[in-house]
């Protein structure tokens, strides 16, 4: 046999061979394949299975999440709806006509003098209790009430000074001690169905 037929009996060899080991990766290949492909259904139905039966739970939770939403955003109006109310009862005391808010503020003085001789501040936007009135309100009820130079941050009513010791009968610190006493019943007038 010549050199040349054994070169290409060889190639021929190595080809066939090739073939074979071709032929069995290929067969092994699909064999993984298949496995995977099946492996891959098995997650699939798993998973599916599994989202059917948790899905109830996961939109049962979302609805339980978006009712608390609700009720929060609900609870902030009122809220804000509850501190309009007694921010327009603190407008109404401020623009109450002449009579009316001395007479108010008649009645405070009475109650919450303790000598008869404090000081009363009051806002430097005063326009009904003057020096005057004081003078008058002191010859009716017996007492030496002054009213004071310095002037207090509030929108209306006094603050009754002696030495340290200060009584706040201002608009602000009257809403703020009724609101605890009245806001249930504020918020059953505003809210009740």
């Amino acid at each position: 046999m010549s050199l040349a037929e054994i070169k290409k009996k060889i190639e021929a060899d190595a080809q066939e061979e090739a073939g074979k080991i071709l032929e069995k990766a290929r067969s092994v290949v699909e064999s993984i394949n298949k496995e995977a492909d099946g492996e891959i259904k098995k997650i699939e139905d798993t998973y599916g299975e599994r989202f059917r039966k948790e899905q109830p739970e996961i939109l049962r939770r979302r609805e339980i999440v978006a009712a608390l939403d609700v009720k929060k955003i609900e609870l902030g109006q009122k809220q804000k709806t509850i501190a309009d109310a007694f921010s327009q009862a603190l407008s109404q005391l401020s623009i109450l006509p002449g009579e009316k808010y001395l007479s108010l503020v008649g009645n405070l003085l009475l109650k919450a003098t303790e000598t008869g001789d404090e000081t009363v501040i009051v806002s430097n936007k005063e326009k009904h209790i003057s020096q005057e009135w004081l003078a008058g309100f002191n010859e009716k009820h017996g007492k030496k009430l002054v009213l004071g130079e310095e002037k207090a941050p509030i929108s209306g009513g006094f603050i009754l000074k002696k030495d340290a010791i200060e009584t706040n009968c201002s608009w602000e610190m009257l809403i703020r001690w009724i609101r605890d006493d009245i806001e249930a019943g504020v918020v059953k007038r505003l809210f009740s169905a």
